[in-house]
């Protein structure tokens, strides 16, 4: 089965499609199976998975380990992989080796780069090596700390500069994260490709977010997030009920027929 293309995203200019990170096999065959068929390994793992503080100590082996099990545990979906921070930043050469690693070793069927006019280099870098990418202006998560923190977005004319030099630069779409409803409206009737937005209001082309938030695993979802279903909550009363059967002795029962090595379900020890 062929998976969808970034010219076949990049054709969704104008239409509302849904995207959700996803970050291994089974979360990313749920996403699929759902009908989203663009999936964002976001260097978020940090954060989400791997109970970082920030995703400044994510590394390019941990976006190659999630990517490639994001992609095996999909059939169609365009798989997006972060390039994370230190892995693109310091030359076209650097960039466009650590977006080849992503494809060759981590599933990506596109990558995704931070920065505006300041990485349009490395945008057009990567495309002219033959790897569609996706940009992402506004809030950069990798730096923010550093700098202005995660404050909405409503320098016009900076925002406005960044959105048209991913473009020009060969970006097939754009992450929007953070900014003004107003100004992503702009953005989005400003420039060809599709912006995919992130608490930048409705107007944008399409919508991402974390698949954690969503399904109510995170603790500390951002307040433009949706809360789809609390599944922590009902983790927590399963995996209690199992501890108090374990230790009432409830659980295991005694078994009244030998397992099968070579038949049946899958045994996993």
């Amino acid at each position: 089965m062929r998976r969808v293309g970034a010219a076949e995203v990049a054709a969704r200019k104008g239409a509302a499609f849904p995207v959700v990170t996803a970050y291994d096999a089974p979360f990313a065959r749920c996403a699929e199976a759902a009908g989203i068929d663009v999936i964002l390994v976001g260097d978020s793992l940090g954060m989400v998975v791997l109970g970082y503080d920030s995703t400044a100590q994510v590394e390019l082996a941990d976006m190659v380990r999630h990517g490639a099990a994001a992609a095996r545990g999909t059939q169609r979906a365009h798989v997006i992989v972060d390039l994370p921070m230190g892995s693109y930043e310091a030359s076209d050469a650097l960039a466009v080796a650590s977006a080849i690693t992503l494809v060759k070793h981590g599933g990506a069927s596109s990558v995704k780069l931070e920065g505006g006019e300041t990485n349009a280099a490395r945008v057009r870098a990567i495309v002219d090596a033959g790897i569609p990418v996706c940009a992402h202006i506004g809030v950069l998560p990798q730096t923010a700390a550093l700098g202005s923190g995660f404050r909405l977005k409503r320098e016009r004319e900076r925002v406005l500069r960044d959105a048209e030099a991913v473009a020009a630069a060969g970006a097939f779409s754009v992450v929007l994260e953070m900014v003004d409803d107003a100004l992503a409206a702009e953005v989005t009737e400003r420039i060809a490709i599709p912006t995919i937005g992130i608490g930048s209001g409705p107007s944008c082309d399409g919508q991402v977010l974390v698949l954690h938030d969503v399904l109510g695993l995170y603790p500390d979802a951002p307040p433009f997030a949706k809360q789809y279903a609390a599944l922590a909550d009902g983790a927590t009363i399963a995996l209690r009920a199992y501890a108090d059967d374990v230790r009432a002795r409830a659980f295991p029962t005694v078994r009244t027929k030998a397992l099968q090595p070579n038949g049946g379900s899958a045994y996993r020890p």
